[in-house]
């Protein structure tokens, strides 16, 4: 990778300023609902309270690379956002040590603002630097060697993370989330004179919207719509915070459909495929998104993480950290509640915590006074960018293969595709719902190993089809705004991930739970299916794949 005949000697720099960069957003996010659940360390949150939160949370991390990118095209250049960013990254992270409900609050905000200024200014110097003649052909290779660095970052944090907050407790955990942000922007700093070149400031140019009208049309109008729907009394879709992201992104919706209706008339139809498409992909990341709260849930109380013979020997101290204590009630086991009771956001009375003996069979119990062993729950997050780095280089080589024949898909298709094989990966948890009897016995970890592997490959179809459709279809006057939307269209899903799994407890049969989501893909699917041959035409006339 550092050979400059192969390769830009500024992909290095990137490669791992990007990976720890993603060290500390995943390590962080992966024991985000666990932290806010916890009852001795935690915030005692309900299961539908931190999926609301987190749901909120991702969503705004999602929202803000829009105004990031922009700010940084027209005023400060791709290596001052990248710092800004990067800085308020890593004190977001170490904040969150700080176990006080107001801090946490300031930690997010800090994290939203700074993703939003590091995370699309990375990749489009990335794409700068392979602007050359002499690199241009392989910018393709250059940005799957970088996506391979988000998720080694992304595959490794969760094992630091799980060490940290069992051996020394959450702070530590966020700590080192910070700390992996901090190196990363060392290692950009030190990479500087291999990219100082090639951050040039675009300014506003001819037909560009003002980063003002923007302001005015988008910001300022989403901001009063959202504190509106935080006022309004009542829960109108379930929470203040799910009502102001709602109203917050009608301004938004609005200026949307406003491009599309007041565009030139060769403009129409891509920018109609394009917010067509967008609506489809919502419901895609409200499931996929679901990892961090219902699959890790799953993790955390369904899934038997007892570990037992050599494996535990190899792990040792890893192992004596993570002990659970279990003591049996007078009270009889089947009879007892496992819910919090909170009175006023206060817990009044817990009842056999921690939760993972609800559903050991009887003869499975250990001793009254024992302790067993288990592997921490936030080691499933490493299963999605694992199956990633597997199976990238699978599916390019597949689709090279059909593209040698003549047979490769459109790119439409791939991602209509992306988002069948994801409601395939939803099936996987209703069998796995099914074969412990509701939940009311342990199920393997390979339930979450398959249910990962399928719906990573449904991501690959989609996720980066989905950005090569938005720079292929867009009107070159407005590809900032159409990648604002593809990022828009992010959040809404992120968003609503949390609004379906603050769901969780509802659903006596969690298998409905997933046969929920399963239809929401599904419809997903027959949208785009339907969309199709509309699509297909309208890349054909722009003259693209």
């Amino acid at each position: 990778m550092s050979n400059s005949r192969k390769h830009p000697k500024a992909l290095p720099f990137l490669f791992f300023s990007e990976m720890w960069e993603r060290f500390g957003y995943y390590l962080m996010i992966g024991i985000f609902t666990l932290y806010l659940k916890d009852v001795k360390g935690g915030f005692a949150m309900t299961e539908a309270e931190s999926a609301d939160l987190y749901g909120t949370f991702i969503a705004l991390v999602f929202l803000t690379p829009f105004l990031g990118g922009l700010i940084a095209d027209r005023y400060f250049g791709y290596r001052k956002s990248i710092i800004i960013g990067g800085l308020m990254m890593g004190a977001g992270y170490c904040l969150m040590a700080i176990h006080n409900l107001t801090a946490l609050y300031v930690a997010m905000t800090l994290v939203i603002l700074g993703n939003g200024f590091f995370k699309p200014n990375i990749s489009t110097l990335l794409g700068n630097v392979y602007s050359t003649p002499e690199y241009v052909h392989r910018k393709d290779e250059g940005y799957n060697i970088f996506y391979m660095g988000i998720n080694i970052g992304a595959f490794i944090c969760n094992f630091f993370g799980a060490a940290l907050y069992i051996m020394l407790g959450w702070g530590y955990a966020f700590i080192a989330a910070g700390i992996g942000m901090f190196i990363g922007v060392i290692i950009f700093l030190a990479g500087t004179r291999h990219y100082i070149a090639y951050d040039v400031k675009k300014g506003v140019q001819p037909g560009d919207m003002s980063f003002t009208r923007i302001i005015m049309l988008i910001l300022v109008p989403s901001i009063i719509a959202g504190v509106l729907g935080w006022l309004i009394p009542g829960d109108i879709f379930g929470s203040d915070s799910t009502d102001a992201f709602i109203f917050a992104c009608l301004p938004v919706l609005y200026f949307y459909s406003n491009l599309y209706f007041r565009a030139p008339a060769d403009e129409k139809r891509p920018i109609a495929a394009l917010l067509a498409i967008f609506a489809a992909v919502i419901l895609f990341w409200a499931v996929f998104k679901q990892n961090g709260t219902a699959l890790n849930t799953w993790a955390d109380r369904y899934t038997d993480r007892e570990v037992k013979g050599q494996v535990a020997d190899v792990f040792t101290t890893l192992k004596q950290a993570q002990t659970i204590p279990y003591k049996k009630d007078s009270v009889p086991l089947y009879d007892q509640q496992f819910r919090l009771q909170k009175v006023d956001n206060i817990v009044q009375k817990e009842y056999n915590y921690p939760y993972y003996f609800k559903n050991v069979a009887p003869e499975k119990l250990p001793e009254e006074g024992s302790s067993i062993y288990a592997w921490a729950t936030n080691l499933s997050q490493s299963i999605n960018p694992g199956w990633v780095i597997l199976l990238t280089p699978l599916i390019v080589a597949f689709f090279a293969f059909l593209n040698r024949r003549g047979k490769e898909p459109s790119t439409p298709t791939k991602i209509a595709l992306g988002l069948f094989v994801s409601a395939l990966s939803v099936l996987v948890m209703v069998m796995a719902v099914y074969s412990t009897n509701n939940g009311s016995e342990k199920g393997s970890v390979w339930w979450l190993i398959m249910t990962y592997g399928v719906i990573t490959i449904g991501e690959l179809l989609l996720s980066p089809m989905g950005l090569s459709l938005v720079s292929k279809l867009s009107p070159v006057r407005i590809t900032s705004l159409m990648m604002g939307g593809w990022f828009l269209s992010t959040s809404i899903g992120n968003k609503l991930s949390g609004v379906l799994s603050s769901l969780w407890d509802g659903y006596e049969n969690k298998a409905n739970f997933f046969w929920i989501n399963f239809g929401l893909l599904l419809l997903a699917t027959g949208i785009m299916v339907a969309m199709l041959k509309w699509l297909n035409k309208i890349m054909k006339e722009k003259g693209v794949k």
